[in-house]
C-alpha cells in the first residue's frame, strides 16, 4: 500500500518508522533528517548529467536517461531498503516528494512491501518544519561564563544527576566554539545538518518545562546556530558564571594539554592578531617549553576581553552572576541550581 503523508504526520505518528531518503549522496550530506539511511537513486554525476539534459533538450529525454540508468540498479535498491527496514514498512522522500520518491515507493510496492509512505514535499518541506519549531515558545537556562568556565562539563551533570533537559551545542556542532575548539573533535556537519541535528533533539522537549542552554556566539566553528534560536537565547535570562581566571586555566590545560603542538601553534596563529604580538610570542615560548598552564593564562586575555563585550550588549537586568570557587561541575551544579530557584 501506498500512502502520502506530511512530515508533521510522519514525526508525530510515525516518528520510529525507518526512513529512506533516494537524493543524491551530494544532496544528502549537505543536510538529511537526521535519521534518514541514504539510497541514491542516482550518483551525483548522474544526477547532473539528467539536470543538464533537461535544461539543454527536454523534459521527456531526460526521463528517458533517468530510467537507462535506474534500470541496472532496480535490485539493488530493493536490497537496501530490506536492510533497512526488515519487515518491509518504510517511508521514503526526495526533495520535494517528486519523480524520484514515487517512483522509489511505487517500486518498493510491487515488489512486495507491505506499506510505503511517501513525505509530502520531501525534504523542503522537512527544513520548513524544522525551522519553524524553534519559534515556539521556551522558557531557556542560559549558561554563560568565561571561557574555561567547564560549562559542557556542567551542562552533562545537570543532565544526567538532575534529570533537566539540557541541548548541548557544542556537542552537536563537534566544537568547542573557540580557535582551539576543533581540536580532537570530528569533523563538523554542514551548517543545514547542524540546524537538522538541533531540532531533532529540539522536537522531543517538553516546552512546560526549563531546557538548559550554553551561550553561544552565533558560529560554533562553521556552524551557525539557527536564527529563530539565537534570538531566543539572547532575550532570555543569562546565569554568569564568575570564575577565577587562574582556575578555569587549569581546567583548560586538562582539556587541551595534552593536544599536539602543531595544532595548539595554529590555533594561537589564528588569533595572534587580536591576541597581540608580545602575547603570541610569548604563547608560542610557553607551548615550547611545555609550560601548558601560561599558555592558557595567555590566552584567556584575549578570551575573557571577547566574551565581556557579548555580555555587555545584553539588558544588564537580564544577567545574574553566579560567583563560584573553581571548575567543579557537581558542586557547581548544585549552587547553579539553588541560586536559581532561590531567584524565582
Amino acid at each position: 500500500m501506498l500512502e502520502t503523508i506530511t512530515i508533521g504526520h510522519y514525526l508525530n505518528k510515525y516518528p520510529g518508522l525507518p526512513i529512506v531518503d533516494v537524493r543524491s549522496p551530494c544532496e544528502y550530506k549537505k543536510g538529511h533528517i537526521p535519521n534518514a539511511v541514504n539510497v541514491p537513486i542516482f550518483t551525483d554525476e548522474e544526477r547532473a548529467d539528467i539536470g543538464t539534459t533537461y535544461k539543454q533538450q527536454s523534459k521527456e529525454r531526460a526521463i528517458e536517461i533517468g530510467m537507462k540508468l535506474v534500470q541496472p540498479k532496480l535490485q539493488h535498491f530493493i536490497d537496501e531498503t530490506i536492510r533497512v527496514a526488515p519487515d518491509q514498512t518504510v517511508v521514503v522522500h526526495c526533495w520535494r516528494g517528486g519523480m524520484r520518491s514515487r517512483s522509489f515507493a511505487q517500486h518498493l510496492v510491487d515488489n512486495g512491501f507491505g506499506q510505503v509512505y511517501i513525505i509530502e514535499s520531501g525534504y523542503k518541506a522537512f527544513r520548513k518544519y524544522a525551522l519553524r519549531a524553534f519559534e515556539e515558545d521556551a522558557q531557556l537556562i542560559i549558561l554563560g561564563g568565561y571561557t574555561g568556565s567547564a560549562k559542557t562539563e556542567l551542562l552533562k551533570q545537570i543532565d544526567g544527576e538532575f534529570g533537566y533537559q539540557v541541548i548541548d551545542l557544542e556537542e552537536l556542532a563537534n566544537h568547542r566554539g573557540s580557535a582551539f575548539g576543533g581540536i580532537g573533535q570530528a569533523p563538523q556537519p554542514t551548517v543545514e545538518q547542524f540546524e537538522n541535528n538541533v531540532f531533532w533533539k529540539w522536537k522531543d522537549l517538553d516546552f512546560s518545562r526549563e531546557v538548559w542552554i550554553e551561550d553561544e556566539s552565533r558560529a560554533i566553528g562553521t556552524a551557525m546556530i539557527p536564527e529563530a534560536l539565537f534570538k531566543k537565547m539572547r532575550s532570555q535570562r543569562m546565569y554568569f558564571l564568575d570564575i577565577p581566571r587562574a582556575e578555569r586555566a587549569r581546567h583548560l590545560v586538562k582539556d587541551y594539554g595534552k593536544s599536539h603542538t602543531e595544532k595548539l601553534q595554529e590555533a594561537i596563529n589564528r588569533i595572534s592578531s587580536r591576541l597581540g604580538g608580545l602575547n603570541t610570542r610569548q604563547a608560542l615560548q610557553h607551548l615550547d617549553k611545555g609550560e601548558m598552564f601560561e599558555v592558557a593564562r595567555i590566552a584567556l586575555i584575549y578570551y575573557d576581553k571577547y566574551y565581556a563585550r557579548g555580555v555587555a550588549k545584553r539588558d544588564p537586568k537580564m544577567v545574574t552572576s553566579i560567583p563560584l570557587k573553581t571548575t567543579e561541575s557537581d558542586q557547581n551544579a548544585r549552587q547553579i541550581i539553588q541560586a536559581i530557584i532561590e531567584r524565582t
